[in-house]
């Protein structure tokens, strides 16, 4: 489902205009996974696990075997924090920015925006069999066969015609309404602007409902599809042959159908793709169509995504670990990986989420409002993105230089000789450096306007000032962190506290109590955010959203235009040959291990032999043995196992890979080469057997 969105968008446009890009964050951390809040949420798995999926307008909800939720994409009205606790759920419906869940007890659960009281769930909330969520209003299938609706009224889309009773399923549109009776026939109500309440005749023989933006769609006992209302982009012009279908979902512009064979059938708009289904096209079991993207789930549990992705919707990076640095631009994000490669996700349509080649080698990064940065080990810059104002355009000679920032149309860089650099949108006069231009250790740019951290403690601010965002508080010492946001600046004082000064229309600049105990800072937009001693995350100002639970063991922080990012890094427990600071013993670590193997290194001689000056399987036995703590891992342990019984003949030990009759290290050197490999896309590769 996807609907017409003037009061959203007015509010995201705001926050578009209104927004800074690059952030301060720890150098210092050094841990895995990620974790993002905001508008683009990341590091979901989408391979397993899944029974339920469900489109919203530029996000997604997807429901797991164990009662617990996902969701990714857009995050602007908090659509994609699910409440706590995380479970019980039975049933999801996602709407234009605001989601529904039912629980085991038939009760409703509602997040996301909430203007119109679409989640402000009627009393008594019990009895609830099925959920459907439209661009602003929320219905509920009672067990009793009666309908209840709430929220956005505008066009009579919650005005239930009588009499309530006999219905068997709903469906929300954008302003219209679809209730299905037990005798087959559809119900409808709302806007009808386009005709989509207005059943074809016979009005009998239906098996179920779907509702778009103004189409509607209804799948008939012979496996057929009816559609009405809107069309045109064709969304209503059922592919041929109409038959065999089991199952429908309708978008804003576009349509799907699920075949008995488990293909499926997309037509209507597609200017965004969410009509090229990919290869396969086979093994589906559930459909959801939402405002420009499509979702399919697989008979194995996993999640298929296609269609529109300017806010990262379908765009998981994944595996979620082994991160170093994250910077949060405008509707883009940048993370730098320990192997000192980078992942980006999010907005790109101008580039700046195509990471040039080679993707190695950097050992920094900054997200600007439509460019990216990123440093190179050889102390060179790379840039990609928007370049309008010359902003990707770095000033010779490209060398010396150790860090960098990004505003929304300029660049900064710190050079090894304590100088900066500035280039790009010069309107405010960003990139006219204040001098004396020496002895700078730290940068920090805003939309427009800069900060820079001297070797003594003092800063330096240049740029526009109309909020104050360049008055430095007195005294001006002692600083050892900055951050600077859309007109507002932020200051990490030696003693752990923070200092603010700037714009304060949204209480970016009043630091919470108690003002003490930080180790880093970002700022983003109107809102600021502070990483305390103990790991946990501070944040004040505007659409600070809900930081997620839990709150405890973050290391690193960055600010976006609407979305925030986190680091985390293991907590509870160290596991022997976790060598890639994930939280986990996998194929990652055996690579390492592997590699160590064959340049003859012997770190990791630790086994019950410990000190032989040999990695040998003694050490990988107590390697695998850490696996068993997070992850089933038997067949690896008895692999490990089979090294200590010499006695075992040939035609016993397996898996074997190198041939050789012996289980030893070159074995886990090809197991760890081979796990990356992709047969579906490379089928002539050596580790490919055909089973």
């Amino acid at each position: 489902m996807k609907f017409n969105y003037c009061r959203r968008g007015i509010i995201q446009w705001f926050l578009a205009v209104f927004c800074v890009f690059h952030v301060f964050i720890s150098k210092d951390a050094f841990a895995g996974p990620i974790v993002g809040w905001g508008t683009q949420v990341v590091g979901v798995d989408l391979s397993s696990g899944f029974t339920a999926i469900s489109a919203g307008g530029a996000h997604s909800l997807a429901l797991k075997a164990d009662g617990s939720l996902v969701t990714w994409g857009d995050n602007w009205a908090g659509q994609c924090v699910i409440p706590s606790p995380n479970s019980g759920f039975t049933a999801i419906a996602a709407g234009g920015s605001h989601c529904l869940g039912l629980k085991e007890d038939d009760s409703i659960v509602a997040w996301g925006y909430n203007y119109d009281g679409q989640c402000d769930i009627p009393s008594p909330n019990n009895g609830f069999t099925a959920i459907a969520t439209g661009a602003s209003h929320s219905l509920g299938l009672k067990e009793d066969g009666s309908l209840v609706a709430w929220g956005n009224n505008e066009y009579g889309q919650c005005d239930i015609p009588e009499p309530n009773s006999g219905f068997i399923a709903v469906a929300a549109g954008s302003y219209h309404s679809l209730g299905l009776k037990a005798d087959g026939s559809i119900v409808t109500w709302g806007d009808n602007e386009y005709s989509q309440c207005n059943v074809p005749e016979p009005n009998s023989g239906f098996i179920d409902i779907a509702a778009g933006e103004g189409h509607s769609l209804a799948l008939k006992e012979d496996g057929s599809i009816i559609a009405w209302g809107r069309n045109d982009y064709g969304q209503c012009n059922v592919t041929e042959p109409n038959t065999g279908f089991i199952d429908i979902a309708a978008g804003e512009g576009h349509s799907l159908g699920l075949k008995a064979d488990g293909s499926l059938i997309a037509w209507g708009r597609s200017d965004y793709g969410e009509c090229d289904i990919p290869s396969p096209n086979s093994d589906f079991n559930d459909i959801a169509a939402g405002g420009a993207h499509s979702l399919a789930l697989k008979t194995d549990g996993s999640i298929v995504t296609w269609g529109s992705n300017w806010y990262g919707q379908c765009n998981i990076p994944l595996p979620n670990r082994g991160f170093a640095e994250i910077d949060a631009g405008r509707r883009h994000s940048l993370a730098l990986k320990k192997d000192s490669s980078i992942i980006a996700w999010g907005r790109s349509y101008e580039g700046q989420c195509d990471i040039p080649l080679p993707n190695s080698g950097f050992t920094d990064i900054a997200a600007g409002g439509y460019h990216s940065l990123g440093l190179k080990a050889n102390s060179s810059i790379a840039a990609w993105g928007n370049n309008k104002y010359g902003q990707c355009d770095i000033p010779l000679p490209n060398s010396g230089f150790i860090e960098l920032a990004a505003g929304r149309w300029h660049s900064l860089a710190l050079k090894a000789d304590g100088s900066l650099i500035a280039w790009g949108d010069n309107d405010y006069g960003q990139c006219d450096i204040t001098l004396p231009n020496n002895g700078f250790i730290n940068i920090a740019a805003g939309e427009c306007h800069n900060l820079a951290l001297k070797a003594d403690g003092s800063l330096v601010a240049w740029g526009p000032n109309n909020y104050g965002q360049c008055d430095i508080p007195l005294p001006n010492s002692g600083f050892i962190g900055i951050a600077a946001g859309w007109c507002h600046s932020l200051g990490l004082k030696a003693d752990g506290s923070l200092v603010a000064w700037g714009r304060n229309n949204y209480g970016q600049c009043d630091v919470p109590s108690p003002n003490s105990g930080f180790t880093a800072i970002s700022a983003g937009g109107y809102r600021s955010l502070g990483l305390r001693a103990d790991g946990s995350i501070v944040a004040w100002g505007y659409s600070q959203y809900d930081i997620p639970s839990p709150n405890t063991d973050f290391i690193a922080i960055s600010a976006g235009a609407s979305h925030n990012l986190g680091i985390k890094q293991c907590s509870g427990y160290a596991l022997v040959g976790d060598m890639t600071d994930d939280c986990r013993v996998d194929f990652d670590d055996y690579a390492v291990l592997a590699a160590q193997w064959r340049l003859e290194k012997v770190s990791w001689d630790v086994g019950p032999n410990g000190g032989d000056g040999f990695v040998n399987f003694p050490d990988w036995a107590v390697f695998a043995n850490g696996w068993l703590h997070t992850t089933d891992i038997d067949a690896l342990a008895d692999f490990a196992e089979q090294w200590l019984q010499p006695a075992l003949r040939c035609a016993d030990i397996a898996p074997e890979p190198d041939g050789d009759c012996s289980v030893d290290m070159l074995d886990l050197a090809v197991m760890a080469s081979n796990w990356l490999v992709d047969c579906d896309s490379d089928p002539a590769n050596p580790a490919c057997i055909i089973k």
